[in-house]
Parts: structure tokens; C-alpha cells; sequence
């Protein structure tokens, strides 16, 4: 996937040359004005535009009109009353992390996609920039997600903060009556609910895949505590999957699943689990608990008659006798930079009414990406003394860097790395490989990274 990536770069920066008017970091409007999103003003800007834009995006289910949320239906006659003339049109993706880069390779991708993984460096052959970082750095969250060399490419369509998604009555019947704040903790509430329930204590997802690869988004502010781990530290770090030997980092994130797993804890055959099913199956009390961004709970809720059974739990991971919980930008709008002058503006409009306007990240259980917007889901009511931690960005010069690492390593952490996720359920069930055996190949291929990118280690998770 490296290797596609860099050669698209290539030939759309070969188009560049040619052409410096169609691949220049700025935008302009329809009149020919400089286009940035903190110039739109809603209701005004924009106002004779006439014209269709294309969003690909991942949620296919708000594409049913049975979806029990807001559809891209209802957003798009509710943008209509102020634009009634800018028509958008949603095509959705299945498998999107991979269906998106196909369609970004295609380039039949429309006027707006939600931007999946690509080096930082590429964003600007393909995406218009919305601003600088500067000037949009106190307006919304995450400018940091998808930027480069200054420029912001893409609005994150909402902010999660990660936890554990749990049946607040089968931990009732289980005895359990505060939040486990440790691995073992939380593996002791497992037994119990394994013990005096019929519910799953922890369905894995295994079958979808995806779903699975939730689980590398705790590594980061959550297992540590630290803004700058993920972005800065990590990259830099020689066998960072090792045990600390105090209950956090990335080696204790994996061993819950690993652990619970092995001791039976999941469902009865991983490779036939059902993701659409399992969100009936725990609103109706038969699943414990999913390891998935907050994101879920809103569709977990919306299945059922037993919405107030679902809630939200920090990850338990302590750091310190705190609690953290890292906030992260969710996919985020691109606006093909191919697009017309006119379908550029359409789009930039049409974002920022779904950032500013729509309420999409609190109607989603999500946390808004508009800074003047204070609300709390109440999703995260059991959050109250738990830390949030919006990672910090790569220091100039190393805005590619974990994407290499990542690459190099095949480990694809946080970049769709499912099938190093299922694997820890596969050995863990089948008792081929040791969890430790598991660590000590992901820090092989990680410290193998390091030096075929020439890092200069500065740290390691020393085993006490």
C-alpha cells in the first residue's frame, strides 16, 4: 500500500509542474476569491450557487431509511432550507479503508470523501486546503488530524473519546457496582458476569474485521497518559510493546483481549460473529461489553427498547492513580482539489454547516469539533474524572514518519490493522503462540522499522 501510495504522489506531483494553477495550496471561491473555511459565512456565502457535489463516505447505514439516527436524508432537507439550491448527493462505502483508497486511486471519488489513510506529505495532491493551522486552530478540534506543511486538508466529521461500551444491567446481575479501573479489574468483572449471567462477557467482532482494530486507538493518551506518546514518543521508541511492569502501555492494552480470550470470556465461535446482530444482542442484555470508540453507542442504543441499559466506561487502564481517555478526530471531510471552482465552494459550505449547524458529532454520541461548541454527550457521563488527551502533532520534519514505521513494520497500528488484532484472538483461542510470543514479533518488526528509516531511539519500555 506504501508503494501505491508513493507512486500516485509521484505522477500527481509530475501534473503539478505542468500545471501550478490546479495543484497550488490555496483555494478560491466561485467569484474568485481565496476560499477558507473561516471566511464561509453560513446563510451568505455561497448564496447563488446552483450546482450537485459528491460525498463517499463510510456511514452506510444513515443511507437506510430505517437507520434509527439522523440519515444523510434528513441532514441533507435541513441544509437544504438555508441552500436550497446546492444539491448533495451521499454514495456510501463498504470496507471503506480500503474501497476509499481505490477510489482516491480511481479518482472518480466526487467532490468531497471522507479522507482515509495516506502519508501527510500526499494530502495536498489530493485534497483542497481549508485554511491554515494557524487561523483555524482555535475555531475547530483537530487541525492537527490531516495537516501538512501548514495547511489544514480535512475537517474531522466528529471527536471520540475511547472507552467501553457496556450493558449496565448485565453488570448489575453480575454484582458489579463501580467501573473497573485495571486490566485486572476488568477481567475479574468478565468471570463475573461469565459466572452469574447468560450474556457474552466480551464479543470481539472478530468476523467483521474492522472492528477489531478499535483496539489500537487505546495505545496512545489512554494507556499512557501522555499527549505527545503517539505522535512523538512512540516513533522514537525501541520495543514499545514490552511490559512497563505497571499495568499501562500498548503491552497491557492487547493483554486484556489476549487474556479474555484465553480464559473463555468471548463469544463461543469468533469466526462466526455478526456485527449488524450485535448491537440487538447488546441492547438486549446478551453482550457484556464491545471494545469500540463512542461512536457505537448511539447505534447500540437505537436497536432496541433498552437504550437506557447502555452506557460508556473509561478504559481500565490507570496511569499514575489517574484515568485518561484520548480525543481523536473521527474520519474527516476531504474536498477534491479537481473539483470546479464552484463544487470546491459548494462542499467547503456544506461541511462547515454539518460542523457548525447540524449537531452530527453530539447526535452521534461524538464530541464536537466546532470550539465554540462546549456540549458534553452524555455519553460520556461516567467520564467526569477522567482526563481527556488530544494528542499532540509530529514535530516538523517527522509528519510522515509513523506512517513509515507503520509501513515498514506491517503492523499498521491505527491504520487498519485488523489482521494483527485478530491474531491475538486466533492464538489466544488456539493456544499456537504465547502472548508474549506475540510481543516479542511486533517488537522485532517495530525496531527493524527504526532502523530502516534511520531513527534515533530515545526511549524504551523497559520491562521492571
Amino acid at each position: 500500500m506504501k508503494a501505491f501510495k508513493k507512486i500516485v504522489a509521484a505522477a500527481t506531483a509530475g501534473l503539478c509542474m505542468v500545471s501550478m494553477a490546479a495543484c497550488g495550496a490555496g483555494g478560491g471561491s466561485a467569484d474568485g476569491t481565496d476560499l477558507t473555511y473561516d471566511k464561509i459565512e453560513l446563510g451568505t456565502t455561497g448564496k447563488d450557487i446552483k450546482t450537485t457535489v459528491n460525498l463517499y463516505s463510510q456511514r452506510t447505514d444513515m443511507l437506510q431509511d430505517t437507520y434509527n439516527g439522523t440519515t444523510w436524508k434528513q441532514y441533507i432537507e435541513e441544509f437544504n432550507k438555508l441552500y436550497p439550491n446546492i444539491t448533495v448527493k451521499v454514495e456510501g462505502g463498504t470496507n471503506y479503508a480500503d474501497s476509499a483508497l481505490t477510489r482516491l486511486q480511481g479518482g472518480d471519488w466526487g467532490d468531497m470523501m471522507m479522507i482515509p489513510t495516506v502519508d501527510a506529505s500526499e494530502l495536498q495532491n489530493y485534497f483542497l486546503p481549508f485554511g491554515t493551522v494557524d487561523n483555524l486552530k482555535d475555531k475547530i478540534h483537530y487541525v492537527y488530524a490531516q495537516h501538512y506543511d501548514g495547511n489544514v486538508y480535512g475537517i474531522s466529521s466528529t471527536g471520540n473519546a475511547v472507552g467501553i461500551v457496556y450493558n449496565k444491567a448485565v453488570f448489575k446481575a453480575a454484582g458489579i457496582t463501580e467501573n473497573p479501573k485495571t486490566p485486572e479489574e476488568f477481567i475479574n468483572d468478565l468471570k463475573l458476569i461469565k459466572e452469574k449471567t447468560d450474556a457474552i462477557p466480551l464479543y470481539t467482532n472478530y468476523a467483521a474485521g474492522w472492528t477489531m482494530g478499535a483496539w489500537d486507538a487505546y495505545i496512545g493518551g489512554n494507556a499512557t497518559g501522555d499527549a505527545k506518546y503517539m505522535n512523538q514518543e512512540l516513533l522514537h521508541t525501541q520495543d514499545p510493546f514490552s511490559d512497563p511492569g505497571d499495568g499501562t502501555h500498548a503491552y497491557n492494552v492487547y493483554k486484556i483481549l489476549y487474556d479474555a480470550v484465553a480464559d473463555g470470556l468471548i463469544e463461543d465461535d469468533f469466526s462466526t460473529t455478526d456485527w449488524e446482530g450485535s448491537k440487538t444482542q447488546m441492547n438486549s442484555g446478551k453482550i457484556g461489553t464491545m471494545v469500540l470508540g463512542s461512536w457505537a453507542v448511539s447505534q447500540i442504543k437505537s436497536v432496541g427498547e433498552n437504550a437506557d441499559d447502555i452506557g460508556y466506561m473509561p478504559f481500565p487502564i490507570t496511569v499514575d492513580g489517574k484515568q485518561y481517555t484520548s480525543s481523536a478526530a473521527d474520519y474527516a471531510y476531504g474536498i477534491n482539489k479537481d473539483a470546479s471552482k464552484e463544487n470546491q465552494e459548494a462542499s467547503m459550505i456544506f461541511i462547515k454547516w454539518m460542523t457548525e449547524k447540524s449537531h452530527f458529532a453530539t447526535n452521534e454520541g461524538g464530541l464536537p469539533v466546532d470550539k465554540s461548541d462546549s456540549t458534553l454527550p452524555d455519553v460520556y457521563s461516567e467520564f467526569k474524572d477522567v482526563t481527556f488527551v488530544e494528542d499532540e502533532p509530529a514535530v516538523e520534519g517527522e509528519e510522515d514518519l509513523f506512517n513509515d514505521l507503520n509501513s515498514d513494520s506491517e503492523l499498521n497500528i491505527n491504520a487498519a490493522g485488523d489482521a494483527r488484532i485478530q491474531s491475538i484472538v486466533e492464538n489466544a483461542a488456539n493456544k499456537t503462540k504465547s502472548y508474549d510470543d506475540l510481543v516479542k514479533e511486533w517488537n522485532e518488526k517495530w525496531n527493524g522499522a527504526l532502523k530502516t528509516e534511520n531513527v534515533d531511539v530515545k526511549y524504551t519500555t523497559v520491562v521492571k
